[in-house]
């Protein structure tokens, strides 16, 4: 091929569109490379994208201009508000998605913006020069595709191993062949890497379930989401579509038997599997060996969308033979005459390790290659969709001479999943949660525009309809705050205090006050929720996030001690080997980022802060 693009971007996956909608926004011509156009988007795995602090991750995507946020309002089946018992910070979107239409969208969306040029291939052999990207080869004779940025996210497809017992296939999933030359090409290069497992659960077939007998006998629970959904993009006012049900169940005795005798033939258990398998969703084997005292374990039937034929079997994840397979899926309650359409299977997949990367996800080897998604050791789809967001903006920054941006853990969660993955690296599937933030009050999914819609305008990527909304929400916001200010309520008591002062009260809710009229508010059709739900939350614990801001402050400042790129951590007395061998693994950026490195004790950053701008030594050879 002969024309030359700025970023090229492997894999059309959720971190692979990120990538390429945000390069191509910003103005870069785009190659999108995958081997088919019909699998942009897939989900794999569960058919839902949200959950707890991932839909964080989704609304941060979506305040920064990326797709995510839009595509699963456009196309979701069942929407939940989780945490709504908790407090403000842990409150988390989640929804299903009917699958077919979810990767329409996207490919759709895609294929409306003019930079983005479509090569269906394999990429194979990186071509660099000088330790800077040159292109990328396809596979059998397809050519080289010339490109100044090049931005990988193979997902599982990377040496991918699919395992169903004893029967193996070389695949990055199923029916799709794995990615051989390209993992080889970038092993060439001498990044640390290791090799991780995943897997999905038995797809049913819709008609084979009494869903109804199910529910009166009492064996299944019907859960039909919530009846005011709660959007994920802040571009969207209501979700008009009626809720497609699921329906939970229980694993009983039957299933743990059958497991237990057959744990032999499980490749997790025999040997097998080689690549360490995520903590925090196991397959079904893998509980049951775990929790030997568990009488039992959730099963949810999902299905995969509105006329989809096939349920997914969340909770049942596993690698066993196929027959033992259909006899534990006909053993689960309600699921006697249940035909079994696909058998569960593991995936193992090569990755590199991310303390191989820049904050801004470019390898520190190569020049202008960025690795984004599963290929640094995370797993789901947002955490994938919020690395490839952030690499195609940086990808298309680098070709303009820009430098990049990163945001910090005090700024979104996004900013917190870049800096532990190359920080601390991975040893299993990374996965997000909000205990992972130290300031997640100040993380809100009410206030993601608030935090970051500004950074997406200042960088191009957020368009005018986008800002124009915004501003209209932010001086909605200061307005009614004034409102708040200045309207006086006559209390219980029969005292009279600003509403203001009395929504601090706990007892006292916003929504209350405004639906009986009491106070008179600005709000946005639509956007009710969201309105209220900022304002409510920065009155209510306006002492607690004072005090956040503070300690965000201190912190940046202590933060912001930066390290040189050739600081010699060597010559530096006192620092033990493992310190010094793991500092010069990650190169931290700042003192800050040192101090988070596993092993790095707060002495020896003491002592590191206290040698930086001092003339160093030439390290021993």
């Amino acid at each position: 091929m002969s024309d030359d693009f700025d970023v090229i971007v492997i894999g059309a996956g959720h971190a692979g569109c990120e990538a390429a909608w945000a390069a191509a926004r910003l103005g870069s011509r785009v190659a999108l490379c995958s081997l088919s156009r019909d699998t942009v988007a897939h989900m794999p795995c569960n058919p839902a994208v949200g959950g707890t602090a991932k839909g964080h991750l989704v609304r941060e995507i979506d305040a920064l201009g990326g797709l995510m946020g839009e595509a699963i309002d456009a196309t979701g089946i069942q929407f939940k508000l989780l945490n709504r018992s908790r407090g403000p910070a842990v409150w988390s979107p989640r929804a299903q998605a009917d699958k077919r239409e979810y990767g329409r969208w996207v490919r759709a969306r895609l294929e409306t913006e003019p930079n983005i040029t479509w090569i269906c291939g394999k990429a194979g052999r990186i071509v660099i020069e000088s330790d800077r990207i040159r292109g990328i080869e396809l596979e059998e004779g397809g050519g080289f595709i010339p490109g100044r940025a090049l931005v990988i996210t193979t997902g599982t497809f990377l040496n991918g191993l699919i395992h169903i017992g004893p029967e193996t296939q070389p695949a990055g999933r199923a029916g799709e062949p794995p990615s051989r030359d390209l993992a080889e090409s970038l092993k060439s290069f001498g990044f640390r890497w290791g090799r991780l497992k995943t897997g999905t659960p038995p797809r049913l077939l819709r008609e084979s379930i009494d869903f109804d007998g199910g529910v009166s006998r009492g064996t299944f629970v019907e859960e039909r989401g919530d009846a005011e959904p709660v959007p994920f993009s802040f571009l969207t006012d209501a979700i008009a579509r009626e809720p497609t049900s699921c329906y939970l169940l229980y694993t009983n005795e039957a299933v743990r038997d059958l497991v237990r005798a057959h744990v032999g033939e499980s490749p997790l258990f025999n040997g097998q599997i080689k690549g360490i398998g995520p903590r925090y969703c196991p397959s079904l084997e893998d509980k049951i060996v775990r929790f030997p005292d568990r009488e039992r374990h959730q099963v949810y039937l999902e299905p995969e969308g509105v006329e989809s034929r096939e349920i997914y079997v969340n909770g049942c994840s596993m690698s066993l033979p196929r027959a033992v397979q259909e006899s534990i899926i006909r053993a689960l309650p309600g699921l006697a005459d249940a035909v079994v359409l696909r058998p569960g299977y593991a995936v193992e997949y090569d990755f590199i390790q991310p303390t191989e990367l820049r904050r801004s996800l470019e390898t520190k080897r190569i020049a202008g290659l960025f690795l984004a998604g599963q290929i640094n050791g995370t797993s789901g789809y947002e955490e994938a969709a919020g690395q490839g967001l952030m690499a195609g903006i940086n990808a298309a920054r680098l070709v303009r001479g820009e430098p990049a941006l990163g945001l910090g853990r005090d700024q979104a969660y996004l900013g917190i999943l870049i800096d532990e993955l190359i920080t601390k690296g991975c040893l299993e599937p990374y996965r997000m949660f909000t205990s992972r933030a130290e300031h997640r009050l100040l993380l809100r999914i009410d206030n993601a525009d608030l935090r970051l819609t500004p950074i997406g305008r200042s960088i191009g990527l957020v368009d005018d309809t986008r800002w124009s909304r915004f501003e209209a929400r932010q001086a909605r916001f200061a307005r009614n705050r004034e409102a708040l200010q200045s309207t006086a309520l006559r209390t219980p008591c029969g005292n009279r205090a600003s509403a203001l002062e009395w929504l601090r009260r706990p007892e006292v809710k916003l929504a209350d006050l405004y639906r009986d009229g009491q106070i008179a508010l600005e709000v946005q059709a639509g956007q009710e929720g969201l309105d209220l739900a900022s304002l409510e939350t920065t009155i209510k614990y306006e002492g607690y996030l004072r005090r956040q801001v503070a300690t965000v402050e201190r912190l940046r400042r202590e933060e912001g001690r930066r390290i040189p790129e050739a600081f010699a951590f060597a010559t530096v007395p006192g620092l033990s080997r493992e310190v010094i061998q793991r500092l010069s693994e990650v190169r931290p950026d700042t003192l800050g980022q040192a101090l988070r490195i596993p092993g790095v004790t707060p002495a020896a950053v003491a002592v590191i802060g206290a040698y930086l701008g001092r003339p160093m030594r030439p390290a021993a050879s």
